[in-house]
């Protein structure tokens, strides 16, 4: 099997100059990118249905474990973005470790993740514009913010059907421009985001502290209801593997290794660091959520935060914390538009993929066609197809990807035990082990639905690759003798 070798990576990795990746990045921005993908809606929403339906209170436990589940991978993440600083995360690890045809999968598996995951974020973050609007009075019309698949029922009692849901369009090509202009300024931004967002979370935490009322708090751990995961111990596992979810995004921050300063040092702060820092906020955020109100009160809300802020003085923080969602939400299209087109920029410079989305801007310097195309590939499908088609943004082809990494960290520390590693995951074999023992529960507790998906996704992706990729691969046609085009 076709396996790319660690010298030519690393040849790969130290390429400079013109057709090549600029590198803008250092650790903190790093840090702020990973904080911008892992704070994102979710926080606001999972936190309440977890603590309603399965740890109560201990939904701060339940953080502490889905954080230590995460580490298990981010580590192993961070051994290899520090040994080979490539783009591509996930894909170029496979290929180095598993061959050409594993390495295919994980790319084209994690397209699939960025693209639903990006589409489905804009189709809300527009439903989350139409509610800030509201606050001040003011109404888009229903037809310009529906796809042509749906409806709406008008006060007067009309229904009208959708033209196109113009507000996710509009932020997916809005935020696609930004990140064509450069990593450098996309990077500014998203710092900027996240700093507004986190300073929402912090002011939430700050003024909601001083109400915490102690008897919401007993008992810290309810006694379960003779269900697995209804309370109890049990239940502050199922929290976990609710709010896992909310972790997912590190891997972003390794796709865009080719890109940062000093890599072996900056890309471990930035996975491991945006992972320690996101942990923290979101147990003081749980501790302050669960203290302010009932966990029992949470039940079958959509937005739990927002009961929980009627117990303080402080009304007006409702709106700020749509605000920080709406910026939530805009920060991790960024990341995921981001994430995609470096995977593309990976698999396109290896063959796999026609050459035009691995072509460099000469002033940007970024993969610009594979921009337009993949941004306008998004912004029409979050335009015209329902967020119900669309479907709920899950993460099996990401911790499909953490399974392959950490499966990689053990076959590369067999095959090259004397490699010079500036990051070393510790505890090997057994921090690998429980990566994929963690990744492989949550994946068996995905819906049928989610299998199917991929199943369908994998199946295209096959005749791609067999069609066009393998035909095309660089290191299959040095295998063959054949002259590189």
């Amino acid at each position: 099997m076709l396996k790319k070798s660690l010298e030519l990576l690393r040849q790969e990795a130290a390429e400079s100059g013109t057709g090549t990746l600029k590198r803008s990045l250092n650790g903190i921005s790093l840090i702020a990118l990973g904080i911008g993908v892992i704070i994102g809606a979710g926080l606001f929403s999972l936190t309440g249905l977890a603590a309603a339906n399965h740890a109560g209170p201990a939904v701060t436990l339940s953080f502490v474990v889905a954080a230590v589940g995460c580490a298990f991978s981010a580590l192993c993440y961070a051994e290899f973005a520090a040994l080979v600083p490539v783009a591509g995360s996930a894909y170029t690890y496979s290929y180095a470790t598993m061959g050409e045809l594993f390495a295919w999968i994980i790319g084209w598996d994690l397209v699939l993740e960025y693209s639903v995951g990006a589409a489905t974020v804009a189709i809300s973050w527009s439903q989350y514009l139409l509610k800030f609007l509201d606050k001040y009075g003011l109404h888009l019309p229903a037809r310009l913010v529906l796809s042509p698949f749906e409806t709406a029922t008008l006060a007067d009692g009309s229904v009208v059907h959708g033209y196109a849901n113009l507000p996710a369009m509009a932020v997916v090509l809005a935020i696609t421009a930004i990140i064509i202009r450069g990593t450098s300024g996309s990077a500014w931004f998203n710092a900027l985001v996240v700093a507004l967002k986190v300073a929402v979370v912090l002011v939430f935490i700050a003024l909601g502290w001083n109400y915490i009322d102690p008897a919401n708090y007993h008992p810290y751990i309810p006694t379960n209801t003779g269900t697995f995961g209804e309370f109890g111990w049990s239940g502050i596992l199922r929290g976990a593997g609710v709010v896992f979810f909310v972790f997912i995004g590190f891997d972003i921050v390794a796709t865009m290794a080719q890109e940062t300063k000093n890599p072996q040092r900056n890309m471990p702060i930035g996975i491991l660091g945006s992972l320690i820092v996101c942990t923290i906020l979101f147990v003081l955020f749980g501790y302050v959520m669960t203290g302010l109100a009932n966990y029992k009160e949470f039940k079958d809300s959509a937005a739990p935060v927002a009961i929980a802020i009627e117990k303080t003085p402080y009304g007006w923080l409702s709106g700020a914390i749509i605000g920080a969602i709406l910026i939530g939400y805009t920060s991790v299209i960024l990341v995921d538009l981001l994430g995609q087109s470096r995977v593309f920029f990976s698999m396109s410079k290896d063959g796999l993929l026609p050459p035009a989305f691995s072509k460099v801007h000469p002033t940007f310097r970024t993969p610009v066609q594979s921009n337009l195309l993949l941004g306008a590939f998004i912004a029409l499908f979050a335009g015209f197809v329902p967020i119900s088609v669309v479907g709920e943004m899950t993460s099996i082809g990401t911790l499909l990807a953490f399974v392959m990494v950490c499966l990689g960290v053990l076959i590369m520390r067999r095959t090259n035990p004397n490699a010079p590693r500036s990051f070393r995951t510790p505890w090997v074999p057994v921090v690998p082990i429980l990566g994929i023992v963690t990744c492989l529960v949550m994946m068996v507790s995905l819906p049928w639905e989610t299998w199917l998906r991929l199943a369908v996704w994998l199946a295209v992706g096959m005749a791609i690759y067999f069609g066009y990729g393998k035909k095309h691969s660089k290191l299959g046609r040095q295998a063959r003798g054949e002259q590189q085009p």
